[in-house]
């Protein structure tokens, strides 16, 4: 028995942060408030254990608690997705296994880095983990974190397996999301992974973005995706306008340090990062205190 192919999935999916106490512990008690505080502001839906959640940092004893505990905490208000891609096929077959386990929604899967495969061997990957694991897949394209990108003819053939639902794109090339949206059949899905460029994406057939400026201005983005995909361009742009700023500053470092340092100052989450990340240099503080004053944020008490 295959998944369902159809997963009621869209507008602002936070990419969601990790926080950590000072000593790089994870705060579990503000993870929940967290997750309040979005589902009060109108966040669609989680990723969770994801790029900006740190996974690469995590011990996989603690990436299956956290989705654990993440499930937990949202209750089934809105959909939970969890970041299980690695670079090692056996190994995402497992973390995929427990995710499920856990009560997810669907997974997030990112293309296999530092491996640089074919796409044969890209094809290979996830028709494995979908073929062993019976939950909904999203495949995760982030060429500038991966080097290897899949190829439209890859994705078309991926997005006739049953349980591969949809792609986060993350290149920024809407052309490319476009491509991809007239060559997969219904219900397969795309998601804006670059915030940049989500609202082209979204106003050209996108259905959200897994965001990671979400985790700082999450009425905003929802407000966004809902004119973006209503074809509402004039709004959209209203909101897009005042985010333009932030999404410059959260590529200043290497995510999620910004998104974190800025969630800090909102004193959303104490400081805690994992090595080899560090805590924002102070060089660009100022710049993000700006982007975050025009996106109507005070951080001055």
């Amino acid at each position: 028995m295959v998944a369902e192919k159809s997963l009621n999935l869209h507008g602002s999916i936070v990419a969601l942060v990790t926080p950590m106490h000072a000593d790089g512990n994870i705060d579990w008690e503000t993870l929940q408030s967290l997750i309040d505080w979005h589902i009060t502001e109108g966040t669609h839906a989680f990723v969770i254990g994801g790029t900006t959640g740190e996974a690469n940092t995590l011990l996989t004893d603690e990436h299956i608690e956290l989705f654990v505990r993440g499930v937990e905490m949202v209750k089934g208000r809105v959909p939970v997705i969890g970041g299980t891609g690695s670079n090692s096929t056996t190994e995402t077959v497992r973390l995929t296994q427990q995710a499920q386990r856990s009560g997810v929604d669907a997974c997030l899967l990112v293309v296999p880095y530092y491996n640089r495969p074919s796409q044969n061997g890209l094809y290979e990957h996830f028709r494995m983990i979908a073929h062993e694991v019976n939950v909904p897949q999203i495949l995760y394209n982030v060429p500038s974190r991966t080097i290897v990108s899949l190829e439209l003819d890859t994705i078309v053939q991926l997005a006739q397996i049953d349980n591969i639902v949809g792609i986060k794109e993350s290149s920024g090339d809407i052309e490319f999301a476009q491509a991809i949206m007239q060559h997969t059949p219904p219900p397969f899905t795309l998601y804006s992974g670059d915030d940049a460029t989500a609202m082209a994406a979204m106003l050209v057939g996108a259905r959200g973005t897994i965001s990671v400026v979400a985790n700082i201005v999450p009425a905003t983005s929802s407000q966004l995706c809902e004119s973006a995909i209503n074809g509402n361009k004039e709004q959209a742009n209203q909101f897009n306008d005042t985010l333009v700023p932030l999404y410059n500053g959260l590529n200043v470092e290497a995510n999620p340090i910004p998104v974190k340092w800025a969630l800090s100052q909102m004193s959303r989450i104490p400081t805690g990062i994992r090595l080899p990340l560090t805590p924002l240099q102070t060089q660009y503080h100022s710049q993000m205190q700006a982007a975050l004053s025009i996106a109507g944020i005070d951080i001055t008490n």
